[in-house]
């Protein structure tokens, strides 16, 4: 007997041995793959963008339009705009879609794009966020919202949530599903959070979403826990504009951090900031996308957390409202964001952050540390892949 438990003792040690050897050469081969990369090259891995944004033809309104339909295909012209200024990776609206074969025909192009393969990321929540899930041309399962699901205080109808839309999204080309929502759903007149979150019970919240990421990590996908520090006590939208929480530190350490604590012990591969004020917290009405008191000190350092931090899109109202593109994605880097999304101005924004660094703004190292972060991730990713 003792034989016996000394040799399976034996055989976790091997493993754990291999993952840690594995590990530290997957992070000597990215270091050397930052190492041989230009400055812009690690710039542009900091983008993520409509793939719209590489088509000389939409207006800045036309881009956040999602009424109308956008780049379904992969054109000589955005190669060529490519080129010049890569990106880390695309999000894909409604506009983006028109029926399964040309997705897949979209996703295969998309991925084929540069030397570094490009992430590509969806709104998938499910319930009234579901980009394949609503569309009239695809026969996938209808998952209810997040709220009904919760409802149940059954995680494992989380689970199945997470697992499902996972299949689907891998199967036609997708890495990563902006979801869960690990909002806590507190303030009746929120105009944007309402169902999609896990209710209004904190603890409950917490154990949906790790299993909500548990399920999409089951079918190899990426999950991404939204939206930090928490947009569900709020009583505005910062889609069109401003919006606050006047909640402490120590208040949301005792509600909206649940879900997200849970979400990071989970393996939340990205967690995405809310546009949001915290003046309690940081003295400034600054959004938390720039702030490095919300960012840096708390979540990475209280919580921390060391993934990939990405930004709610920079074209929303609370940001274009207060920033240039260029001068909002220097302040999200400052403040420790690791992925840009979606600026209203993509060509202007990646300059400003080359000029940025050139003139030392923000040092060349910053930026090797969100891109170590970055092409980990995507080595993860390939290794998940080989491993289905």
């Amino acid at each position: 007997m003792k034989k016996h438990y000394l040799i399976r003792f034996l055989t976790l040690v091997t493993a754990l041995a291999l993952m840690i050897s594995a590990a530290h050469a997957g992070e000597e081969d990215v270091m050397e793959q930052i190492a041989k990369m230009t400055l812009k090259e690690k710039v542009g891995q900091l983008f993520m963008i409509r793939p719209d944004a590489l088509e000389g033809r939409f207006s800045p309104a036309e881009l956040e339009d999602n009424s109308i339909l956008g780049t379904i295909a992969v054109t000589d012209e955005m190669r060529a705009v490519y080129a010049e200024y890569p990106c880390g990776g695309f999000t894909l609206f409604r506009k983006n879609i028109t029926d399964p074969a040309q997705l897949l025909e979209l996703t295969e192009a998309l991925h084929g794009l540069g030397n570094i393969r490009p992430i590509l990321s969806i709104d998938e929540e499910g319930g009234r966020v579901a980009r394949l899930g609503n569309h009239p041309a695809f026969n996938v399962p209808k998952i209810l919202a997040m709220q009904v699901l919760a409802a149940s205080r059954k995680p494992e109808r989380a689970f199945e949530a997470g697992n499902t839309i996972g299949g689907y999204l891998r199967n036609y080309g997708l890495d990563l599903d902006f979801a869960p929502v690990a909002d806590v759903n507190t303030n009746p007149r929120n105009p944007v959070i309402g169902d999609r979150a896990f209710g209004s019970k904190p603890k409950i919240a917490a154990q949906m979403v790790a299993a909500y990421l548990n399920g999409l990590h089951s079918q190899g996908v990426a999950g991404c826990i939204k939206h930090f520090p928490g947009h569900g006590d709020t009583s505005t939208d910062t889609h069109t504009g401003y919006a606050e929480t006047l909640k402490t530190w120590d208040e949301l350490k005792a509600c909206e951090m649940l879900p997200f604590i849970a979400g990071i012990e989970a393996g939340a591969d990205l967690v995405m900031t809310a546009h949001i004020a915290a003046p309690n917290i940081t003295g400034s009405s600054e959004p938390s996308t720039v702030s490095y008191t919300i960012l840096t000190e708390k979540l990475r350092g209280e919580l921390g957390y060391d993934g990939i931090i990405i930004t709610d899109a920079l074209s929303m109202g609370a940001i274009t409202q207060a920033y240039a593109p260029g001068e909002v994605c220097v302040r999200c880097l400052q403040a420790g964001v690791d992925i840009l999304l979606m600026p209203l101005g993509y060509q202007d924004a990646f300059r400003a952050v080359i000029a940025a660094v050139e003139q030392g703004e923000i040092s060349e190292a910053r930026i090797d540390e969100s891109v170590r972060r970055i092409l980990t991730f995507k080595q993860q990713m390939a290794n998940r892949s080989v491993s289905r």
